[in-house]
């Protein structure tokens, strides 16, 4: 299943779901429309995909999970999530795909960072990316090129985890942790990432500072509550 949570992006989700289907014919696609205030899950619809409308806004985490939950009931064993505003390469849904079976891991990053020639698209991305990396490394095992990155894909082990428990509110580097803590894997693939084609990113500078200590409290929650059931046990 592809996965698309989706906030007033009528005016790019048509053609996100035309390229999925170049891609992949056929592939099932779940958008989840999280109170949208335009159309777009008529234009979601329209488009030929299914569309699951939340009552009530969630936010992205819980957009997600909503959709991990839907694809967990309904027996899927794998789901690539991606962007609706068009960011994510759908071209890059086959290597997700075959990193996810070929691997065993429980997800896979689709990474615009592998290859260190890459460049930021701003500079405060650029050392807040540099900040979760160092931050990521100890706690992960393992180094993480892209943890900000929401194009990816987990397996039914991560979905059976998620549709449970997922963080709510800028979930990418929280769902790493959480992995982490249950002793599961990730991998990354490389991928290229392109602009926006409609709107601006909710990740500005003025929100930036919010962004990494919400972050650093959700990690340290995670370890926490994951430390503490270790010593019950």
């Amino acid at each position: 299943m592809i996965l698309v949570p989706a906030l007033n992006e009528e005016a790019a989700i048509g053609a996100v779901i035309q390229e999925v289907r170049q891609v992949i014919p056929g592939v099932p696609i779940l958008v989840i429309d999280d109170c949208s205030a335009d159309s777009t899950a008529a234009v979601a619809r329209q488009a030929g995909a299914d569309v699951l409308s939340l009552p009530t806004h969630l936010g992205l985490g819980g957009c997600v999970q909503a959709g991990y939950r839907l694809a967990f009931e309904l027996g899927f064993d794998y789901v690539i999530r991606l962007d609706g505003d068009g960011q994510h390469d759908p071209r890059y849904i086959p290597q997700i795909l075959e990193k996810l079976k070929e691997s065993g891991a429980q997800m896979v990053i689709g990474s615009r960072f592998l290859d260190e020639d890459t460049p930021y698209t701003s500079w405060v991305r650029k050392w807040g990316i540099y900040f979760f990396r160092a931050i990521l490394r100890p706690i992960l095992g393992k180094p993480v090129r892209d943890p900000t990155s929401g194009f990816v894909g987990v397996n039914r082990e991560a979905l059976a985890l998620f549709s449970k428990s997922f963080p709510l509110e800028y979930p990418e580097i929280e769902a790493l942790v959480v992995l982490q803590r249950r002793a599961f894997r990730f991998e990354e693939v490389p991928c290229q990432m392109r602009p926006r084609r409609t709107g601006r990113s909710t990740i500005t500078a003025t929100r930036s500072l919010y962004y990494i200590i919400h972050v650093l409290l959700g990690v340290f929650v995670n370890i926490l509550k994951f430390e503490r059931h270790r010593w019950r046990r």
